[in-house]
């Protein structure tokens, strides 16, 4: 599992580097997500952009990583292909995660404002 990470003041973005998050890689997605949320910043964006299948044990790794975010951090998710996102609204998660349409949208918002 291929994750980038880039950290813009107090936001990390999560880059999902694999076109999909399955069952042959979601024990591992959600191990190296717990290694980047637990200690991290307040704000974790997983840019699913490059992400075109996610089966139900990928959806249950996002959920658990979106689960590992304590206190006041928080994990949104961005850049949901049109299939990505097919799913989240068919299992109604897209009323549990903040989505956003781009990395670039959430940078340039004003809670990243400097």
């Amino acid at each position: 599992m291929e994750l980038g990470i880039r950290d813009t003041g107090d936001t990390r973005v999560v880059h999902v580097g694999e076109a999909r998050i399955d069952a042959a890689v979601a024990i591992q997605f959600k191990d190296q997500m717990r290694d980047l949320i637990v200690g991290g910043p307040n704000r974790v964006i997983l840019d699913l952009s490059a992400v075109t299948f996610v089966d139900s044990s990928g959806l249950g790794a996002i959920v658990a990583a979106m689960k590992q975010a304590v206190g006041p951090q928080q994990l949104e998710l961005a850049g949901l292909t049109r299939s990505v996102a097919k799913v989240f609204a068919l299992t109604r998660m897209d009323r549990v995660f903040t989505i956003h349409d781009s990395v670039d949208a959430v940078l340039a918002g004003p809670a990243n404002a400097e």
